[in-house]
Formats: structure tokens, sequence, C-alpha cells
């Protein structure tokens, strides 16, 4: 009885149809928040790759390194991981099939950046951080390409 009395509501009062490309057509999509974490990773990166081993024996001095190591690492990782979320939100929600006639290698370029945030979680590569800033920055020129804009890509550091 309640599927009948639906079924007449819904014949009657039709919903409007609706699309959207993501899941929350708010429309703000920016990969700023992507260059801030990729940023974070480059600059834990150099971080660790400068942080010196204290002399042997010095106890207190290997407890203040090895805490230090284990946040840079920690913040390293988890700068890393959003900025694939981010990336991976503007792949995903934003880009459509149209924004593939004006930017070709689209995919590869969104594929190879969230490998390479893979590799800044799993090792600790000055080279890898810097091609990950590289690709975000890339990514920056796509983004507002697509909206008609030349925008300025700003590093904090």
């Amino acid at each position: 009885m309640l599927s009948n009395l639906l079924r007449t509501l819904a014949q009657r009062l039709p919903a409007t149809t609706a699309s959207a490309h993501c899941d929350g057509p708010c429309g703000v999509y920016d990969p700023a928040s992507a260059r801030i974490y990729a940023e974070a990773v480059l600059s834990m990166t150099k971080k660790i790759l400068a942080l010196e081993l204290p002399a042997a024996g010095d106890a207190a001095a290997m407890v203040a390194y090895e805490n230090t190591l284990s946040r840079y690492i920690a913040i390293k990782e988890e700068q890393a991981q959003k900025t694939k979320e981010d990336l991976l939100i503007l792949w995903t929600d934003y880009f459509k099939p149209v924004h593939l006639e004006q930017c070709p290698d689209l995919h590869e370029t969104f594929w190879n950046a969230a490998k390479l945030c893979s590799a800044c979680k799993v090792e600790v590569s000055l080279q890898h951080a810097e091609e990950l800033m590289a690709a975000v920055e890339k990514i920056h020129g796509m983004f507002w390409a697509t909206k008609g804009r030349d925008v300025t890509f700003y590093k904090a550091s």
C-alpha cells in the first residue's frame, strides 16, 4: 500500500532532474591546499635530511634526535596523504571529460602525482618531494586554464 502511494505521489509530483560533477555541487575547488600539503612534504624531507646524528653515548641527545626524527616523519607522511586526497578530489570531482581536450595529459599527470605522494610517504627522497611540488604546480596550471584564468603559483617558502 505504501509503495502504491509513493508511486502515485511520484507520478503527480515529479522531481526535477539535477546533475553535478561531484557529491556536493558546491563548485568550490582550488589546488592551493594540495600545494600547501606538498610544500610541507618538501619541508619535512629537507629537515629529515638535515638532522645530525648525535655523538655516540649521548643518550639524552639520541632521545631528542629520535623524537624529532619521528615527528618529522609523521608530519611528512600525513601531509603526503593529504596531498594525495586533495589531488584525487580534484581529479575525480572537478575535472570532466571536456577538460581532456584542453589537458590531454590530465590523467597521466594526476596518476603520476598520486604515485609521487605514495613515494614521499614510503621514503625520504628530496628528488621525489621536489617532483611532487612540480606535479602540483602543473596541476595548478591545468586547473586554472580550465577556468580561463592565469593564476600565479606561489610557494610559502
